[in-house]
């Protein structure tokens, strides 16, 4: 992992993290384009105004495009927990991918790299790293059923429900939404719009109606993970 090598190819588009806060989350992303370099253009472009601080191709190559003091322009509107302002809060990754492919082991390889250095500069427990349809799950589907959040958690750097066992229990959507926001996802009016964000990271391509699976791993990362809730909305 100490072997990473990151390549610097700066993005006009970036500003200041507002209220001075500092980076305490992650949040992933997929570039659903046709290639890296062709990301990495519109990342870069003036015109659309859209960035993040890096990204990963499918070769495992990285590139920094906005340092990670500053706030990239990467979450758009969403929240997690009380984080309104994501943007000022997180650092952004974006994975060159289509959404319709797996994800590379060599770029998966450099994600945990990354992932593992971001964590210990500023901190932040892995129950902050986070996908872009967890804050934003009525906009955004990526990083999508594809993305191993299995893989990245058995390294430490995400989480996992733990549910040996589903318990004997009524399904109930209130318990369910309840669970979802302790656990720190964005309020949401479409109810299967949450549930599908959260069955593509945990259950992914899993289909029907809400069941006790559903209800105990909700549950049980509610319980384990509850999100820091702050005075501040930042």
């Amino acid at each position: 992992m100490s072997d990473l090598t990151i390549i610097d190819h700066p993005s006009p588009n970036f500003g200041e993290r507002r209220g001075g806060v500092r980076p305490d989350m992650i949040v992933i992303h997929y570039t659903a384009m046709a290639s890296a370099a062709e990301a990495c253009e519109r990342l870069c472009s003036n015109e659309v105004e859209v960035s993040a601080h890096y990204l990963i191709d499918e070769q495992g190559r990285v590139q920094r495009l906005v340092d990670e003091a500053m706030r990239a322009w990467h979450a758009g509107a969403g929240q997690w927990g009380d984080v309104c302002d994501v943007n000022s809060r997180s650092i952004g990754i974006e994975l060159s991918n289509t959404g319709s492919t797996p994800f590379s082991a060599l770029q998966m390889d450099a994600l945990e790299a990354l992932l593992a250095g971001i964590l210990a500069r500023h901190s932040i427990p892995s129950e902050r790293v986070i996908g872009h349809s967890d804050m934003a799950p009525t906009r955004k589907i990526d990083p999508g059923p594809r993305f191993d959040w299995r893989r990245l958690a058995r390294r430490g750097l995400s989480v996992w429900p733990d549910v040996a066992r589903v318990p004997a229990q009524k399904v109930s959507q209130d318990a369910f939404d309840v669970a979802l926001d302790a656990f720190g996802y964005a309020p949401c009016d479409v109810p299967e719009a949450r549930l599908t964000a959260f069955r593509d990271r945990f259950r992914p391509r899993h289909t029907g109606p809400l069941d006790g699976v559903d209800l105990a791993m909700a549950e049980d990362l509610a319980r384990r993970f509850p999100v820091d809730r702050s005075p501040s909305t930042a």
